[in-house]
């Protein structure tokens, strides 16, 4: 039988297809660009320069270390915003002023509010595991509201409330894609129910940086984001959040370390400011 000498083309052409039609693109700290399938989303907008500072409430400010690789300027039409919390290094002076308004944003009801006040005419507020939809065609982005614990006891008074994202992206009704973005929570066991409500995962994206906010830790570090990869097991972990910010106290390499250790289940996919990456296992 004689080989096709095309189809090692064409199968080449449908593996880069498939795995182009998910994409991450890294913008520093938690902003990230997401284009999945014919949508495109823009996460924790936070464009302020190195050496500038950022409120987070209580008197408490943080300093960038880092310059941004995403401005306002550089950015494509948006379908929405996904927003985890309302805090001065996820959505910053900047964002108030250069986003369009009638912009929709999915994020807490707290940040809801806050934005609406603001003139922000298309929030839309989730409460814990509750689930919103986009449509466009024979797709529709799925979008379900994960609970996250940001300020372990006392701090729960000080520190805004935080949701991470499962985002599904539906063909003709079936997931053809699944992805779970943390947002700023600590780990906890219970988040063992993503995999319950929504099925198994093709890629965590992993806040971590083991922030520290009066003392104590409010985002995971190294061990705690390892266990959420033990705990959840998906094929591709992406890291963000670790060390664009004086208040980090846990750098990329630590997460490295524990995972490398324990050998956590799973490809440690990590991103360089500015990159794009597959999100695709």
């Amino acid at each position: 039988m004689t080989a096709d000498p095309g189809s090692a083309d064409r199968s080449a052409d449908l593996t880069d297809e498939r795995t182009s039609d998910v994409t991450l693109t890294f913008g520093g700290n938690a902003t990230t660009l997401l284009r999945l399938g014919g949508f495109t989303l823009l996460t924790d907008p936070n464009f302020i320069r190195r050496g500038q500072r950022v409120y987070l409430g209580k008197g408490l400010f943080a300093k960038r270390l880092t310059d941004p690789a995403i401005l306002p300027e550089d950015l494509p039409d948006l379908d929405a915003v996904l927003l985890s919390h309302l805090h001065g290094d996820h959505w910053d002076r900047v964002a108030y002023a250069t986003i369009d308004k009638a912009t929709p944003i999915v994020t807490t009801q707290a940040a809801a509010r806050t934005l609406s006040s603001r003139g922000f005419s298309a929030t839309a507020d989730l409460r814990p595991w509750q689930v919103h939809e986009v449509g466009r065609g024979e797709e529709t982005l799925r979008i379900t509201s994960v609970p996250g614990v940001h300020g372990p006891g006392p701090l729960a008074k000080v520190l805004p409330p935080v949701m991470g994202s499962v985002l599904e992206l539906l063909r003709d009704g079936e997931v053809t894609w699944r992805g779970y973005v943390t947002g700023d929570t600590l780990f906890r066991p219970w988040l063992g129910e993503v995999l319950q409500r929504c099925g198994p995962l093709d890629v965590v994206v992993a806040h971590l940086g083991g922030t520290k906010a009066l003392g104590v830790t409010v985002t995971m570090d190294g061990r705690q984001g390892a266990d959420l990869v033990e705990l959840l097991k998906p094929p591709v972990t992406v890291p963000v959040h670790y060390d664009d910010y004086d208040r980090f106290a846990s750098p990329l390499g630590d997460f490295v370390r524990e995972v490398a250790e324990r050998r956590a289940p799973g490809e440690l996919r990590t991103v360089l400011r500015g990159e794009t990456i597959s999100l695709r296992a």
